[in-house]
Parts: structure tokens; C-alpha cells; sequence
């Protein structure tokens, strides 16, 4: 395998394209060797769900599209961004028992955290913002989450 390895996806901000961006996701990292079955995938998956669902719930109606990107630096480090044009950062929503959602990002920290990755978020040139998951990689055995 090449000594980095990336892809990325432009999708409409409709609900509907939140199991698009999973699906884009499962198919490159099967490509560059990650067992699609795993646990590992099942928690990827999970969090490239919730950071497309923020991209298309919380940006009002602002960020048209979103994008997912995906970059494998030598085999070592997975980093899966995913970037709209609303200038907000997401924050952590008080949690109330009843609450039916707001528990995005704190499932996202976990998991990545649980795996020895982490998140962090950066403004774009445009105005917008990248949520960035950081996982150590190795396609043979990637730490189950």
C-alpha cells in the first residue's frame, strides 16, 4: 500500500445521504484492508453516522452540502473529517433524562477514545468547520473499540 492513501465524498445535506457517507466510508477502508465485519468498523461506522447526521441537523440549513474525507498516513494513522460551511463548532448539549438526542459528540469521543484516537475540530478557509476522528491504523489489527 501507498505511503498515503485518501478519498472523499461531496454529498447534499439531506438525511438521506447520512447511510451514503457510511456506505463510502465501509467501501474505502475494506479497499485499503479493514475487515467490514469487525467491531472496529461497526464503531467507525457509527461515528461517520453521527458526525454526517450533525453536519446535516445542526447547520440550519446553511451548509447546502457536506463532505467526508478519509486520509491513511502510512498504514499508521486513519483521520476521517467531516466538513460543512456552518460556522459553528459543535458543543456538548446538557443531557437530560428524556432527551432523544444531543449525545452525538460525547458517542463520538468515546469511541475514538476507546480506540486511542481522538476528535478535535477546525475552522475551513470558507467560514466552515472539519470534525476530525483520529484513529491509529493497522490494517491487520486495528484496535477494536
Amino acid at each position: 500500500m501507498a505511503d498515503h492513501q485518501e478519498a472523499s465524498v461531496t454529498l447534499p445535506s439531506d438525511p438521506a445521504e447520512v447511510a451514503t457517507a457510511r456506505r463510502f466510508v465501509a467501501e474505502a477502508l475494506g479497499r485499503w484492508g479493514l475487515d467490514g465485519d469487525g467491531d472496529t468498523a461497526d464503531s467507525i461506522r457509527l461515528m461517520v453516522s453521527e458526525l454526517a447526521t450533525n453536519a446535516v441537523q445542526h447547520t440550519f440549513g446553511q451548509s447546502p452540502t457536506f463532505t467526508v474525507e478519509l486520509r491513511l498516513d502510512r498504514e499508521e494513522v486513519l483521520r476521517i473529517g467531516v466538513t460543512d460551511s456552518h460556522p459553528r463548532f459543535p458543543r456538548r448539549l446538557p443531557a437530560a433524562v428524556q432527551q432523544d438526542n444531543g449525545r452525538g459528540m460525547v458517542i463520538i469521543r468515546v469511541l475514538a477514545a476507546e480506540a486511542g484516537g481522538r476528535l478535535s475540530v477546525t475552522p475551513t478557509a470558507e467560514g466552515g468547520k472539519t470534525v476530525w476522528i483520529t484513529l491509529p491504523w493497522t490494517a491487520a489489527a486495528v484496535p477494536a473499540c
